[in-house]
């Protein structure tokens, strides 16, 4: 997870109270190395968290037009310890983020298919906290740490992946912190 200065959506469109925000999740391709089917509704459960984590301040309307759509979530292939990345961009002359999510491989999570579901939606939720505009901390109980402060990853992800007997579970431990809710809600006041 890449450190990046992103300002806050809701000031780059100068709108306030009860914001809404359009947002758009690429369908994964059978091509893409690494993708499944069901990712791309991990992504939209992220999206839900922080709605949800916003009491009412931020709504993110999921939109099947691509370049309406202020934060735009793409599945990206790779190597290394990359999991994400957000980019600023201008949607109709007013600032967005592209968000970039590398899907786990099957052997990066030693067969455990909640395990690879973990890393992909706290990543979704970590890089589309950074698109609402929440910067890295320091704090190991935040989804908004950063892997830079060290710490044990592999734990960052087995902590989360231990409250989860199937899937679903996901939508029930929304995996953000007081503190990011707290932080989010600065941003979206």
């Amino acid at each position: 997870m890449r450190k990046l200065r992103i300002l806050p959506l809701v000031l780059w469109c100068g709108l306030g109270h009860g914001v809404t925000l359009k947002y758009w999740v690429d369908a994964c391709a059978k091509t893409m190395s690494g993708c499944h089917p069901g990712d791309p509704e991990l992504a939209q459960w992220a999206m839900e968290a922080w709605q949800a984590a916003a009491g009412g301040k931020l709504r993110l309307q999921r939109t099947t037009e691509r370049e309406r759509a202020q934060i735009r979530v793409f599945w990206a292939t790779g190597s290394g310890s990359l999991y994400g990345e957000t980019r600023p961009i201008l949607v109709d002359g007013v600032r967005g983020a592209e968000v970039y999510v590398l899907a786990p491989t099957a052997n990066a999570s030693d067969g455990d298919a909640l395990l690879r579901e973990t890393v992909l939606y706290l990543t979704c939720l970590h890089e589309s906290g950074h698109a609402l505009g929440l910067e890295h901390t320091d704090a190991f109980a935040d989804i908004m740490y950063s892997f830079q402060y060290g710490g044990d990853i592999a734990e960052y992800f087995a902590r989360y992946r231990r409250l989860l007997t199937e899937r679903e579970d996901i939508r029930k431990h929304p995996g953000i912190s007081p503190d990011d809710r707290r932080h989010l809600l600065e941003v979206y006041k």
